[in-house]
């Protein structure tokens, strides 16, 4: 939700809302500025160009779900349902966008579907369709397979640091 939502739009929001936007900004710019995530994006460049940021995002995402176990006490199915309950609970208060893309995400449960290759494939399509195909995303699933052990590599590394960032960064908030 926190995408869609410019400049001060948040203010609106309660109070863990707005932080919850702050942080997610906070998280992306410095993603977008962490040297192992553009090593991941420097091997998409050529192919998929300004895209292959949302690209890395998503396969990084894959990690996350894959080995949620080593980041997590919570089960990822519990902590899924968890915020797709909180999803729920909030509608009122979602984005227009938000509240359409949600019975879609949770039918095909986006989140959990991020766990295998097979998913991340499906996401990069429908991201894909969505750009009018002009990503070329869809075919992105094939350079996951072909560098799977350096990215996983190189989302170990990012994601440790952004943890610890993201908890100072809370911290402040």
């Amino acid at each position: 939700m926190a995408d869609g939502i410019r400049g001060k739009q948040f203010e609106h929001f309660p109070q863990d809302i707005q932080k919850g936007i702050l942080l997610h900004r906070f998280i992306d710019t410095y993603t977008d500025s962490h040297d192992v995530f553009r090593q991941s994006t420097r091997r998409l460049h050529e192919k998929y160009h300004h895209y292959s940021g949302v690209i890395i995002d998503i396969v990084y995402d894959h990690f996350l779900a894959k080995n949620w176990v080593n980041y997590s006490d919570e089960k990822l199915e519990d902590f899924i349902n968890r915020f797709y309950n909180s999803l729920h609970e909030n509608y009122a208060i979602l984005t227009e966008k938000t509240q359409g893309l949600m019975p879609y995400m949770i039918e095909r449960n986006w989140l959990l579907s991020y766990r295998t290759v097979e998913g991340i494939h499906q996401i990069l399509t429908q991201m894909d369709r969505r750009s009018r195909n002009v990503s070329k995303m869809q075919f992105a699933s094939e350079e996951l397979k072909e560098f799977y052990t350096e990215f996983e590599q190189e989302f170990t590394l990012f994601f440790e640091d952004v943890q610890q960032q993201a908890k100072q960064k809370l911290l402040s908030l």
